[in-house]
């Protein structure tokens, strides 16, 4: 028995020498004030959309390299691209930190919050849905999409102000169900019902993780906000199973030798005994229609909202359509890879306003940043792309909207991970191409039809954390008719 006592003395003492040390090193790293004990943990617990500013505050203030500590986990925020790059560029960092376990009641373990091999052989299987041949053909679906979503604002040309995220909400989320998922005619009270889920969702995460005492599963399942996510988590999986199954019985019996899309490879991985069965279908499904739709419908809005604001880069987006596409021809693939300045335009948008804003890694190993930290194994690193983006070290006056920062002789002489608004390195989107393709027809569309005219400033919005950049207030532009 005494034997037995000493070994588990000696094991907790061990454990407690490492957390001790683990704790040690990390509170080497600059830090806002905070409390005995409990560290930072009541700015956690703030209003969320102060939340947000405050983040801000503290990246202009202590960059390039701050920590966030509460009695129960401690936060290393990186923001010098040579920092991020030890980490996106690395092998050894590829897992996602616990913060995307909140995700997993809905989202499972697919492609955005699984890890290892797991990770390694979704990958593999879905990289073939997003190859150049596949691209190609979504284009026409894109034209189509676009034909339906300018259709509807015509219904506002020379109106009022015009909210344009549900609008272009429905259009990325039609296109993503038709190109992907091979979804064709959904009814709209579903798409309504699910992009609140969408919505919803986003803030019951956000509330859980400014709660501690919910951070703890068996609590947070027992309290009314777990029992909420119960209920938001079926509609969006009601949504997505029902995707699956109609694709299902529309392709049993097809061919899994040509080159497919990415839900059709996917029920075809799995009839020829791939090691993925529904459950990790319907992982993949959810993952994808959110992130396909969610990510380029802010996008889309933020963009109109800067080139209402920008009236000389807009008329020039347009000259470019006009004589690269012409007045009213479909763009075709090699058309909208064809639109340099606005390719240009799009990456300045996504610079000022990265539909992504942050992203979380846990460190695969002990390694010290280029900035001269040590950052322990298994610690928390947050990313933020946000703010990395706005830097003036990195770009100076980060508030002009400058396309040209985008030209390659620019570019080369910038950090190549001072940009990323899809992430980088291994663990990189895999819908990038996807969404610059579509982003570019959606603008096709719309410019040939209306000039954009501002109604709000671009950088009078007010943003609220969420899962993707999402404003507090309504995204307005006004449509005028254009005259070819």
């Amino acid at each position: 028995m005494a034997f037995l006592y000493v070994i588990v003395v000696c094991a907790v003492a061990v454990v407690a020498a490492k957390t001790w040390r683990f704790y040690r090193t990390l509170r080497r790293i600059p830090s806002p004030p905070g409390r005995p004990i409990i560290g930072n943990l009541l700015q956690f617990m703030s209003n969320p959309d102060r939340l947000f500013i405050k983040a801000r505050a503290f990246s202009a203030k202590y960059y390039p390299i701050y920590r966030l500590s509460t009695f129960y986990f401690t936060v290393a925020v990186l923001l010098d691209p040579n920092d991020v790059e030890l980490v996106l560029s690395s092998t050894k960092h590829l897992a996602k930190s616990r913060v995307y376990s909140y995700l997993n009641q809905w989202l499972g373990t697919g492609l955005l919050t699984s890890t290892g091999e797991k990770w390694h052989s979704r990958r593999k299987i879905l990289t073939p849905a997003f190859h150049f041949d596949i691209l190609q053909q979504f284009v026409a679906t894109f034209n189509d999409e676009t034909d339906k979503l300018v259709r509807v604002l015509e219904e506002n040309c020379g109106k009022a102000p015009v909210n344009v995220v549900p609008i272009v909400t429905n259009f990325t989320l039609q296109s993503i169900g038709e190109t992907a998922m091979g979804f064709k005619n959904a009814k709209e009270e579903d798409h309504l019902q699910y992009k609140k889920a969408v919505y919803r969702i986003g803030k019951i995460i956000l509330s859980r993780l400014s709660r501690p005492w919910l951070h703890v599963h068996a609590f947070y399942k027992l309290s009314s906000l777990g029992r909420e996510e119960q209920h938001v988590v079926k509609i969006l999986r009601n949504f997505t199973n029902n995707i699956i199954l109609r694709r299902e019985e529309d392709t049993i019996g097809g061919s899994s030798k040509k080159r497919l899309a990415m839900l059709d490879l996917l029920l075809a991985t799995k009839r020829d005994g791939v090691k993925i069965d529904y459950e990790g279908i319907r992982e993949e499904v959810d993952t994808f229609m959110f992130e396909g739709h969610d990510t380029t419908s802010m996008a889309i809005s933020f963009i109109l909202l800067t080139l209402a604001n920008q009236p000389h880069a807009q008329t020039r987006v347009f000259d470019e359509i006009l004589q690269v596409v012409g007045p009213t021809n479909h763009p075709t693939f090699h058309d909208l890879q064809a639109l340099r300045y606005t390719e240009r335009c799009i990456k300045e948008c996504l610079r000022l306003f990265p539909s992504v804003p942050f992203i979380s890694r846990r460190a695969g190993e002990d390694f010290r940043t280029t900035t001269g930290y040590d950052i322990p194994k298994d610690t928390i690193m947050h990313i933020h792309i946000f703010d990395i983006h706005r830097n003036p070290v990195l770009y100076p006056d980060p508030l002009k909207f400058d396309p040209d920062r985008f030209l390659p002789e620019n570019m080369s002489q910038r950090h190549p991970f001072a940009y990323i608004p899809f992430s980088a390195g291994p663990r990189n989107c895999i819908g990038q191409r996807f969404a610059l393709l579509e982003l570019k027809a959606a603008l096709c569309g719309i410019l040939r039809r209306f000039v954009l005219e501002p109604v709000d400033g671009m950088f009078d919005v007010k943003f609220r954390p969420d899962l993707v950049l999402r404003p507090r207030q309504e995204i307005r532009v006004r449509l005028a008719p254009r005259v070819l």
